[in-house]
């Protein structure tokens, strides 16, 4: 029997809409969404959930595209999430974004559904996928008709986190045809232990690390020596340097990485990583890279985002 998609309409419903809120104000509008939730669900201590909600905005804007917020937190003692939308045509006043908000959906998650937001992310992404769509909303009089477009629109929650719903698309990589000496400074300069290198149609080739510059510079043989007394005054890295401007990138590069396609799940990312002892893992789409999951975002999304 086929899985019934999961609406984001199964976490609120038309009496948790506040159309045309008249509070223009950050913590103004959250403050109310909260307050509404909290009365009409029975979710306990109205400031304690505001503080939660607003201590989650301080890390980090919670704007997602333009004219649109989604602001939320983790709460214990809930079984189930709970959303709440406001709506302004004039629009709310966010923090570190120039730009108002229109529309702002709040919704608070259950601590030990850690990659419920992501997909709600997702949900509201296809929803509006059109930005027309945002202003559409903020002008709806009604929180029947706000409801009614969520209700009918395809504001479905994905079955599983892929690799697209995690991975960065702003990262930094080499050229095919670079040099030693390019990579070194770009490692130097973006505070990086490896980068991806691609080609002139932007596919993906290799990955260069830390690793392979010092396995380059230094011997594999001394490794397996004791006592290194003998050689302290050996310059390793002398030969490397004097060579770097004329050093092929692909002399040092591997070919053996994490790669995996935007819509592979979530935990098959994290097995690639596991498998090739890696920080990062590769989102390739026909040939072209698209994406990086790093390591310390992939645990910051799933367990505290």
């Amino acid at each position: 029997m086929k899985q019934q998609r999961l609406n984001l309409t199964a976490f609120f419903n038309v009496e948790d809409v506040l159309p045309n809120c008249g509070d223009s104000s950050h913590d103004g509008v959250i403050q109310k969404l909260v307050r509404r939730l909290a009365e009409r669900h029975q979710l306990g201590d109205v400031e304690k959930l505001t503080n939660e909600v607003l201590a989650r905005e301080e890390m980090g804007s919670t704007v997602i595209t333009d004219g649109l917020a989604v602001p939320h937190a983790r709460i214990d003692g809930i079984s189930q999430p709970f959303a709440a939308v406001a709506t302004s045509k004039p629009g709310f006043d966010f923090p570190d974004v120039s730009a108002k908000v229109h529309v702002v959906f709040m919704v608070l998650i259950p601590r030990d559904q850690p990659a419920l937001y992501l997909k709600v992310l997702r949900g509201l992404g296809t929803t509006f996928g059109d930005p027309n769509n945002i202003n559409l909303v903020a002008g709806m009089m009604s929180a029947g008709e706000i409801f009614r477009f969520f209700e009918s629109g395809k504001a479905y929650l994905p079955r599983f986190l892929t690799a697209a719903d995690i991975m960065t698309r702003d990262f930094c990589s080499l050229s095919a045809d670079g040099t030693l000496q390019t990579c070194i400074s770009t490692l130097i300069s973006e505070h990086a232990s490896e980068l991806p290198v691609i080609d002139t149609c932007g596919n993906l080739k290799g990955v260069v690390c830390a690793d392979n510059l010092l396995r380059a510079c230094i011997p594999e043989h001394f490794l397996w020596m004791d006592d290194l007394s003998s050689i302290l005054d050996f310059e390793p890295f002398v030969q490397v340097l004097d060579n770097e401007h004329n050093t092929p990138l692909a002399l040092i590069m591997d070919d053996k990485y994490p790669v995996v396609s935007p819509d592979s799940p979530a935990v098959q990312v994290a097995c690639e990583m596991m498998k090739h002892k890696s920080s990062n893992c590769y989102v390739r789409d026909k040939g072209k890279l698209v994406g990086i999951v790093k390591l310390t975002e992939f645990l910051n999304k799933i367990f505290r985002e």
